[in-house]
C-alpha cells in the first residue's frame, strides 16, 4: 500500500505554521523583528495582563517586571460623574473654576517669549522652553498624568502595593471655597465620591489604608469643622475629616507640624513653573542660576493684607522700602494686583538676581514662593518654624550635612521682627562671606530636581528623580509597612 507519511507531514507543517502565525499576531507586543531578520522574544509574565493596554508596550520596553516587585500600583477608573474638570461638570462651568487653567496636562500655558510685553517685558534669565504658567493648585492634574506613565501599573488591585485614587478634591472645592456656601455645597460632591470609593472591591481588603491620592491645597482647607448655625461662613470643607479620608494616605501642600503625620497627611512641594523633559535641561538651568549675577541682597514677592491682618508682611514691605532708599539692596515684586500670576518670568528673574528670598507666612505657613526661590537658586529666609522645609517637606529636602546642620536657609523669628528687636537687613548683612553664601546657594541648587515636576506628557530623558518620584518611593514604602502589619 502506498505510504501517506509525506502528505501527513506536510499537513502537519501547514497546521503548525498557521498556528504559529496566529500566535505571533495575537501576542505581537512580546516579539520584535529586527531588520536583519532576527526575531527577539521579549520577557513575558502573567503579570503583563495587569497593565492597561496603553501602558503595556512602554512598560515592556523600559522596565523589567522584577523591578516592579513591591512597586505595583492600581489606578482606579472613576465614573464620569466624578471627573471634576470635564467640560459640563459643575466645577468646570462655575465662574470661579480654575479647570480652564489646567491645559497641557496641568502645566498651563507655555510662558511667552522673553521680552514679550504681555509678560511685563521680562529679562531673558528664564529659557524659552520648559517653562509654563502653572497654577499653584494644579498638582492633582499633573500627578494624575504622571501616574498614567507610571512604569508599574497593574489592572489587578490584589497584585498592587498601592491603589491610586485620581480624584481632584481641591479643584472640586475651589468654586465654593469661601463665602456664603452651605454644608451641602461644600461637602456634597466629595462625600458622594467617598461613599462610592468605599463601596468598591479594592477598598474592602484594607479599608482603604492602601489607597493614596493628592489634594492640592493645604490640609486646613479640608479640615473644616462645621459650627451650628454658621455653616455658610469661613472657607474649606471637611473632606479630610471624613472616616474614609482618614484611612487613606493623602499628599497635600502643608500639614500641622505639632502633630505626628496624622491620618496619613504628607506635604509635597507646590508645583513651580519649570517642567523639564530631560536631565540635561535641568543641569543647564542649574548651571545658569549658579552663574547668575545677584545684585540684590534680598528680595520679596507678595502682597500686603487688608487692615494689617498679616503684620509680618507689612514689616517686610517697610524693611525692603528702607533698604532700597539707603542702598538699593532689596528687590520687590508687589503681587497686590496679580503681578506675580501674570508675570512668572519677572518673579523668577527677581529671585535669580537675589542672594536671599524672604518667605514669611501668608494665608498658610507654606508658600509656593518658597519653591520658586529654590528653582531660582535663591537662599530662602523663613520666619516661622512651620514654614521650613525641615518641618514640612521632609521627603524632599536634602537633610542635614555631616555635622547635623542645614545650611541652605536662614531663619529669622517673626516675633522678634514684630517686636523690633531684630532687623532683617542687619541679619542678612552678617552673611558677608561670599564663599559661605555660595556654599548655601549650591545646597539650594542641588535641591532643584527634588522640588520640580517633570513634564508629564513625555518620556523623560536621563536619570533624575523629581518630586513625584520621591513621593512615590515614600508612599510605596509606607504601603509596604502597612501591609506588613505595622500600625502607622
Amino acid at each position: 500500500m502506498e505510504t501517506n507519511y509525506p502528505k501527513y507531514f506536510l499537513y502537519g507543517l501547514l497546521f503548525l505554521g498557521s498556528w504559529l502565525l496566529t500566535f505571533l499576531l495575537h501576542f505581537h507586543q512580546f516579539f520584535h523583528l529586527f531588520g536583519d531578520g532576527t526575531l527577539a522574544v521579549l520577557q513575558f509574565s502573567l503579570n503583563t495582563s495587569f497593565f492597561p493596554a496603553s501602558a503595556v508596550a512602554d512598560n515592556l520596553r523600559s522596565t523589567s517586571l522584577s523591578s516592579c516587585d513591591g512597586r505595583y500600583v492600581h489606578m482606579l477608573d472613576l465614573p464620569p460623574r466624578f471627573d471634576v474638570c470635564v467640560q459640563g461638570s459643575p466645577a468646570f462651568d462655575s465662574k470661579r473654576s480654575i479647570c480652564p487653567l489646567m491645559s497641557n496636562a496641568g502645566l498651563g500655558e507655555v510662558l511667552s517669549l522673553a521680552g514679550n510685553e504681555s509678560d511685563g517685558g521680562d529679562t531673558d534669565v528664564v529659557p524659552n522652553t520648559g517653562w509654563y504658567n502653572t497654577n499653584q493648585y494644579a498638582l492633582e492634574v499633573i500627578f494624575h498624568n504622571r501616574m498614567r506613565q507610571y512604569e508599574c501599573l497593574t489592572d489587578d488591585p490584589a497584585a498592587a502595593t498601592a491603589v491610586y485614587v485620581p480624584y481632584y478634591p481641591a479643584l472640586e472645592l475651589h468654586p465654593h471655597l469661601c463665602g456664603a456656601f452651605n454644608t451641602t455645597s461644600r461637602n456634597g460632591a466629595s462625600e458622594e465620591f467617598l461613599r462610592w470609593l468605599s463601596s468598591r472591591p479594592p477598598w474592602a481588603a484594607l479599608g482603604g489604608r492602601d489607597h493614596f491620592m493628592v489634594a492640592s491645597k493645604t490640609t486646613w482647607m479640608f479640615r473644616r469643622v462645621e459650627a451650628a448655625g454658621r455653616d455658610d461662613e469661613g472657607c474649606g470643607n471637611s473632606f479630610l475629616e471624613q472616616p474614609e479620608s482618614r484611612n487613606m494616605t493623602v499628599l497635600t501642600y502643608e500639614t500641622g507640624i505639632w502633630e505626628r503625620p496624622r491620618r496619613g497627611y504628607f506635604p509635597v512641594p507646590y508645583p513651580s513653573y519649570f517642567h523639564p523633559s530631560s536631565a540635561g535641561e535641568v543641569a543647564a538651568w542649574q548651571a545658569r542660576v549658579r552663574a547668575a549675577p545677584r545684585p540684590w541682597m534680598f528680595a520679596f514677592a507678595g502682597a500686603r493684607r487688608p487692615n494689617g491682618t498679616l503684620a509680618i508682611r507689612d514689616r517686610i514691605f517697610d524693611a525692603c522700602d528702607a533698604a532700597r532708599r539707603r542702598s538699593r539692596r532689596c528687590g520687590m515684586l508687589d503681587c497686590g494686583d496679580g503681578n506675580c500670576q501674570s508675570s512668572p518670568r519677572k518673579l523668577v528673574s527677581l529671585f535669580a538676581s537675589s542672594r536671599f528670598c524672604l518667605q514669611p507666612p501668608g494665608d498658610s505657613f507654606m508658600r509656593r514662593s518658597s519653591v520658586d526661590a529654590v528653582m531660582a537658586g535663591c537662599i530662602p529666609v523663613f520666619f516661622h518654624e512651620a514654614s521650613t522645609f525641615e518641618k514640612q517637606y521632609r521627603w524632599h529636602e536634602r537633610g542635614p550635612n555631616s555635622d547635623g546642620e542645614r545650611r541652605y536657609y536662614v531663619f529669622v523669628d517673626q516675633d522678634e521682627v514684630l517686636q523690633g528687636t531684630v532687623d532683617i537687613e542687619e541679619v542678612l548683612s552678617r552673611y558677608d562671606d561670599d564663599d559661605e553664601v555660595a556654599t548655601m546657594r549650591d545646597e539650594v541648587i542641588k535641591m532643584i530636581p527634588r522640588f520640580l515636576y517633570k513634564d508629564p506628557r513625555v518620556s523623560f530623558k536621563g536619570e533624575m528623580s523629581d518630586a513625584v518620584d520621591i513621593a512615590m518611593d515614600e508612599v510605596l514604602a509606607r504601603m509596604r509597612r502597612i501591609k506588613n502589619g505595622k500600625v502607622l
